[in-house]
């Protein structure tokens, strides 16, 4: 009788540990890297599957020819990606760290740049609006309590939401009308991050 307890116990010791494989309810976090500085906040949705929800400024590196010229410019974005980590049991299982969802993960990131401002642009270039929609892999670890670091990369594809250059209130050129522009755009992330 004792070793049936005991098998039963262990068994549902288990089957709860095994249940408590998943990603963190609700994790809010900043980070910083190479291209801007983002705010962030990743929600579980199932034991494998979180959306990030992120609001920042960032530097777009292939900003093509509708910026041409315009050398480093901070650009704000507005970003919803589902996350899949994929291996959380495999990382537990050999006894490495899951929280705040350290683990490697595919996910859709989908990014929108209001044309709400650009700083280090030039005053006459209008402004545009784009949005991209990129597959990505990527890692996620954490450091000590807080600290996390992040990489990942992509490639998808991305609208460009072009208007007619205004310049003093008038068209600059009344002959062109400027088409949305369909783009490839690479990812790639690098970044450090604090986990509130």
């Amino acid at each position: 009788m004792k070793n049936i307890l005991a098998i039963l116990f262990l068994g549902l010791f288990f089957n709860a540990n095994a249940q408590d494989i998943s990603v963190e309810k609700s994790i809010f976090g900043i980070q910083t890297g190479f291209m801007g500085i983002w705010l962030n906040n990743e929600i579980k949705l199932t034991n494998s599957l979180a959306l990030r929800s992120e609001i920042g400024i960032e530097n777009d590196f292939s900003v093509g020819s509708h910026y041409e010229g315009a050398g480093f410019i901070l650009q704000p974005v507005l970003t919803l990606e589902p996350r899949y980590y994929y291996n959380l049991k495999k990382r537990n299982a050999k006894g490495k760290n899951i929280s705040n969802n350290s683990g490697n993960y595919l996910s859709l990131k989908t990014s929108y740049h209001p044309d709400w401002f650009v700083i280090n642009l030039d005053e006459n270039t209008t402004k545009t609006a784009d949005l991209a929609i990129v597959p990505t892999w990527g890692i996620k670890r954490q450091i000590g309590n807080h600290f996390t670091y992040e990489t990942g990369l992509g490639l998808g594809l991305r609208i460009v939401y072009l208007k007619p250059n205004y310049q003093n209130g008038n068209i600059q050129n009344v002959d062109d009308s400027p088409e949305n522009q369909l783009q490839y755009v690479p990812y790639l992330n690098l970044r450090i991050g604090y986990i509130f």
